[in-house]
Formats: C-alpha cells, structure tokens, sequence
C-alpha cells in the first residue's frame, strides 16, 4: 500500500478509497512513509486527519480471526506433544522451541501477503528439513555445537519470519518495517503477558478459596498452550491495531538510549577497577558479548524508528555516541576471542563468537559512519537505516552456517 499511497499522492479520491478499503493498514503504511512526504501538502493534510480519527481496536477480517484462531491452537498442540508422546521434555524444548512460535508466524505472514504457492513450498521445506535436522542430531549434553545448533536455530527461523514479513518486495523499507514490528511485538508481548500471568493467580487464588488445588492442572494445559499462541496473539494485534503500541515503541527507544549509553560507559570504566577481563574468565566473556548484542539490538532498533519520526539533534547524537561505546565493547570482546583461540585454540563456541563479532563489528562501524553523516548533516536517518537493512543477509548466511554446517566441521563435538 505504500507504492499506491505515493503513486495517488495528488489524487484525492483515490486515497480516500484506499483508505475506505483498509483504514488500518493505510494508516501504517502512511505513517511509515511520511518522513519521506512531509513536505506534500496533501501528506499534511491526511497526517492530521489520521492523527485526529479515534482509534478503536480492530479485530480484522473474519477470515483473518479464524485463522489466527486455528494457528493458535496447532501452536498450543505443537506445545503439548511431550504430554501425549514419550519424548522427553528437557528434549523436545531444548530443541523444538523456535517450531511451536515461528511456523504459525511464518504462516501468518505469508497468508497476510498473499505469497504464492511457491513461497509456501519453499517456507514449508526450509522448516521441515531444519526441523529433521535439529532432531537427528546426536543426543550429547556436552555437545557444544548442539548447543550452537540449538541457539543459532531460533535466529534461523526468525530470519524466515523476516523474509514472510518482507514478502514479495523486499526493498529496504520493509526490512526496516519488519526491524520496527520486533519492536512493536516486544511491547505487546510482555503486555499480554503481564494480563495473563495476572489472570492466572486470580484463577488459582479463587479455586483455592473453595478448595480446588488446580496449579497443576492449569499450567501443564492453560499455561502452556497459552504461551504458545500468545506470540501469534501479539503479532496479529500489532498488525491489526498499530495505534496500540506505534507511540509506545519510539518512546522506550528514546528513553533507553540514553540510559543505556550512560551505563555502558560506566561499565566500561568498571571493569578496570573490578579485576575481572573477558580475556581470562571465560563466564564473563559470555556476557561481555550478550551485552554488545542487546546493546547493537537497541541501537538497531532506535534507528528503525528513527526513519520513521523525527528525530532532535540530541537524540541522533546519543545514537552516534552509544554506536562508537559499542564499537569499542566490540573491538575488546572481539581481541578477548582472538587472545583465547590464540592461547587454547581454536572451538566450536570460539568460531561462532568470532565470526559473529567480526560481521557485528563491520556493521558497527558502517552504522556509526552514516550516523557520523546525520550529525553532520551530510545525510539523513533513513539511509542509516537503509545500511542497517542492507546487511541484514549477511546474519542470515552466517546463522545458517552455524547452525548447519559448524556441527559437521567439528564432528558433533
């Protein structure tokens, strides 16, 4: 909808009939290419005029609600199969996890998008085939690259949710839409599950008051097929009701941006008087390099909504600041690695951490390049996140290769 909205700019009626067709989806879609349209008076009249229209909460079509209700439901079955099968569920979670939320979501998307039989082939055999592979791998609890496997599994399957997102244009817009909808469905998530887990102790609390014992009845069959649907829940409310979280979102951005640069500069400053470094203490370099990517996550994040709203010199130079303290947590995470493969040589979780802080770091730095252009007013947001959106395969190829390919390189080990 977003070509028609800039094709019909200057035609009235038909963006009224756009709008008449889909008022929610038009409204995104607006909104979303405003900052690139502001200048147009038309655009400024229909800002407002969207602005101003009373949000009610949508449930779309009712072809759409039956699906999303039957996608539920196999998702909570999906979630169920240990309690009718003999597998056990230390097993079948640890393994299995991304197929109860990612196949519904796949599926939702690409209905959503109307793909094409072929997408559906392809979408469908790229989940079977990761789905025979992760089961077949060798039952080794001290595998390391199981757990690689396992872990870099999710991350595959998210990219194919991306890929379902983006459907048949997949232009740096939609990436970037698809980078704002993580953010969007982050926000509705923990929303439902604060309600749900306020739900369930008012549940229990009040059958216990007439002396029904039901925790384990309800968490081994509400809770868990609850959970399982609530990501599939989230997602259709951010696709259907966008006005419930698209102010919520650019606002915790702007809010923990600053936050999180101020802690990660005293953090740095921390671990020289702390005595720990990840070059000796393994532990520690694990969570040295889980901060840099929920901190790259943020500024990643911060950035999708930036191209989407305006953004005041202050706030684009917090963005910079907090890209060069990454960078910097980056270049010592990625030293510690190189000092422990050089030291004790070279393993799977070495290689996986490796490259994964070599692609980061590059990323870092042709982010903080374009942000170093904003500040200077040599360039605009939008192509920040244009670069944020072009290098968005990369992670893709090496999330498969970790996932895939290391477990052979290192013989299962």
């Amino acid at each position: 909808m977003k070509n028609d909205i800039f094709i019909h700019l200057d035609n009235p009626k038909e963006l009224e009939r756009l709008y008449r067709q889909n008022k929610t989806q038009f409204k995104q879609s607006f909104l979303d290419v405003y900052p690139q349209i502001k200048d147009r008076p038309m655009a400024q009249f229909w800002k407002e005029r969207l602005e101003d229209s009373k949000e009610e909460i949508q449930f779309g079509s009712k072809k759409e609600l039956i699906f999303v209700v039957i996608a539920a439901l196999i998702a909570g079955l999906i979630a169920k199969i240990p309690s009718f099968t003999s597998i056990e569920e230390e097993f079948f979670y640890s393994r299995n996890l991304g197929f109860i939320v990612f196949p519904t979501l796949i599926a939702y998307f690409s209905w959503k998008n109307n793909l094409g039989i072929q997408k559906w082939m392809l979408f469908g055999g790229i989940v079977l085939i990761s789905l025979i592979f992760i089961n077949l791998f060798p039952n080794d609890p001290t595998s390391d690259t199981l757990t690689l496997s396992c872990l870099h599994l999710l991350l595959f399957l998210w990219s194919l949710l991306g890929f379902s997102f983006v459907g048949e244009a997949g232009h740096t817009l939609k990436r970037l839409d698809f980078l704002r909808f993580n953010g969007d469905f982050v926000v509705m998530f923990t929303l439902i599950l604060i309600a749900g887990g306020i739900t369930t102790g008012i549940t229990i609390g009040l059958f216990s008051l007439i002396g029904y014992q039901i925790e384990n009845f309800y968490f081994e069959n509400v809770v868990v097929v609850g959970l399982a649907a609530v990501p599939l829940v989230a997602t259709f409310l951010t696709q259907t009701n966008p006005q419930l979280v698209s102010k919520v979102s650019p606002v915790i951005a702007r809010i923990f941006s600053p936050i999180v640069l101020v802690m990660l500069v005293i953090y740095l400053f921390a671990i020289f008087y702390s005595g720990k470094d990840p070059y000796n203490d393994r532990d520690f370099l694990l969570l040295f390099n889980a901060l840099l990517i929920g901190v790259m996550a943020i500024i990643f994040f911060s950035v999708a909504e930036a191209t989407n709203t305006e953004k005041g010199k202050t706030e684009k130079w917090i963005l910079f600041l907090l890209s060069v303290v990454t960078i910097l947590v980056n270049a010592i995470a990625l030293s510690a690695i190189l000092f422990r493969i050089s030291t004790w040589g070279i393993t799977p979780n070495r290689l996986a951490v490796l490259g994964s802080n070599i692609f980061i770091l590059i990323n870092l730095l042709l982010v903080t390049i374009k942000l170093f252009g904003v500040v200077t007013k040599k360039s605009n947001i939008v192509e920040v996140g244009g670069q944020i959106a072009i290098f968005l395969p990369v992670y893709v190829i090496w999330t498969s290769f970790v996932t895939f390919i290391l477990p052979f390189l290192f013989n299962f080990e």
